[in-house]
């Protein structure tokens, strides 16, 4: 493993000297190749399905489609379309002695990334990684090896094609030695990113000796407020629920104003289309058992919240005020998405401040927490921490900067 990361540190270095013309270039090419490819990447994604229950949640993340395949070539030829994060001056100052200091953005060098089940994750780390100059380490798992594959060797032919060093995209063994490998690459991986479940993000955290980046788990709540505009809510809950359950910005647990509980029959009623499964309190079940399908409702628990459902399920609670809506976030919240739909401006504003989430929303739906949504192009995840990047991954998140000193025989007294 240590010859393969030095292979990847010694490629990584080579694309200091690539033009931002060449690497627009090859984004587009790997682009036309993915559709150009379609049937193959295909048939190499149903052999990961066909080992995989239907009924697991991550089979709709694993699932690759020819419209799939179109979005993500599309996202690819967005993510050229976009100005280069690098070389850009980030300050500059001329010390009293005439030396001349710039703050320079560069990029990281060597980015790993360890993710489950999503092989659209393999071409758009390498679409971000590439444009912002880093070469890229990916580890995913078991579930989408022959997609995986499939998608690495495309990456890697076109790499070849322009005569760059196919070394800057490598697709590591699905088995658990190399993953102990990636988190132990002290000196050959600059940055790693975890993208998958709680327990893989919790795994990595605790176990990798290299720089770590958590894309969370997430938790999302919408909260209903009392001067909410019921058709708004109605929507903005049917869609964040029910868009795709697989995602983490989907809806996890519906809050509501007890001055509105009349209207949350109402809120719920396109959720059977879907067979939403609904977890709720006391108050807002009283209100739906006898307008809600009853094999679809249940009284909710302690662990009905603070959940990341991954599935055609959500809780509701019911609050006095925004403050008790603002505690329950609070407590169960991931940091990820959470949203108010309200026509408060006292209350919008209060949220905005007081929530703390790398994405808050007023009267819109959670399921724009996405690179490609927020004009970035794609994403490498959703950092929930609050180090380096926060929110959406992308093109500006995948740098760092240097110092540059230039000067005339300077010296230090």
């Amino acid at each position: 493993m240590k010859t393969i990361f030095q292979s990847v540190k010694t490629a990584s270095r080579s694309l200091n000297l690539l033009t931002d013309k060449i690497i627009n270039q090859v984004l587009n090419a790997v682009a036309d190749e993915a559709i150009a490819q379609t049937e193959f990447i295909l048939s190499e994604n149903k052999k990961d399905l066909d080992r995989m229950d239907k009924n697991d949640p991550k089979y709709d993340r694993l699932l690759l489609s020819t419209e799939r395949i179109k979005d993500i070539a599309n996202d690819m030829r967005n993510v050229a379309k976009l100005p280069t994060p690098l070389g850009h001056t980030l300050m500059e100052t001329i010390r009293p002695n005439g030396m001349k200091i710039k703050k320079m953005s560069v990029p990281f060098g060597v980015i790993g990334i360890i993710y489950e089940a999503r092989p659209n994750v393999s071409f758009d780390v390498f679409s971000l990684c590439f444009k912002s100059g880093n070469a890229c380490i990916l580890k995913g798992g078991s579930d989408a090896e022959y997609s995986n594959s499939a998608i690495a060797g495309i990456i890697r032919n076109v790499l070849q094609v322009f005569k760059i060093d196919p070394d800057v995209c490598t697709l590591l063994p699905v088995d658990r030695a190399a993953t102990t490998s990636l988190l132990n690459a002290v000196g050959y991986v600059d940055l790693l990113i975890p993208r998958g479940s709680q327990s893989l993000i919790q795994f990595v955290r605790e176990n990798a000796k290299i720089p770590v980046i958590e894309t969370g788990a997430g938790i999302c709540h919408t909260f209903f407020d009392a001067s909410g505009d019921k058709e708004k809510g109605r929507n903005i809950i049917y869609n964040a629920k029910t868009r795709r359950v697989s995602v983490c910005n989907a809806l996890d647990c519906l809050i509501i104003h007890e001055q509105r509980l009349g209207d949350l029959p109402f809120l719920c009623q396109p959720l059977p289309e879907k067979n939403v499964i609904i977890y709720a309190d006391e108050p807002a079940y009283n209100v739906l058992k006898d307008k809600y399908p009853g094999n679809l409702l249940q009284h909710a628990t302690k662990e009905s919240f603070g959940i990341e459902f991954l599935d055609y399920k959500m809780s509701i609670k019911t609050v006095e005020n925004i403050q008790e809506a603002m505690e329950h976030i609070s407590q169960y919240s991931s940091q990820h998405s959470e949203s108010i739909v309200s026509e408060d401006l006292v209350n919008i504003t209060l949220f905005e401040k007081m929530v703390d989430a790398a994405c808050v929303y007023v009267n819109v739906s959670t399921a724009f927490t996405d690179g490609a949504q927020f004009g970035l192009g794609a994403e490498i995840g959703i950092s929930t921490q609050k180090l380096h990047a926060r929110g959406p991954m992308a093109l500006q998140e995948l740098t760092s900067y240097k110092y540059i000193i230039e000067g005339n025989g300077q010296i230090r007294n």
